[in-house]
């Protein structure tokens, strides 16, 4: 599984996304998080084997999600499903 890192200065959460490479709510949610500095780990789940996507899918629906891109997991206990910038903000206080 490829897994980017975008390194920023704010290190308080664990932040994973899975994301789509090519969907625009998955990268306005990127841009969301780098323009607050707030360090993530993305993957990008259509550029991933078909063993991986099954990993993935069986991680969000395990977490309770629904499979919508853009996943956000935070600090492996707060999961938010599609772009919802309001709740995005509020579970990391930015």
């Amino acid at each position: 599984m490829n897994v980017q890192k975008v390194t920023g200065r704010n290190k308080a959460h664990r932040v994973l996304l899975y994301t789509i490479s090519t969907c625009a709510w998955c990268k306005r949610t990127k841009k969301v998080l780098r323009d607050n500095g707030i360090e993530y780990e993305y993957i990008d789940v259509d550029l991933c084997d078909e063993a991986d996507r099954k990993k993935i899918r069986g991680d969000i629906t395990r977490r309770g999600g629904n499979l919508v891109y853009p996943t956000i997991i935070i600090d492996d206990n707060i999961l938010i499903t599609g772009f919802l910038e309001n709740q995005i903000k509020e579970a990391l206080r930015i």
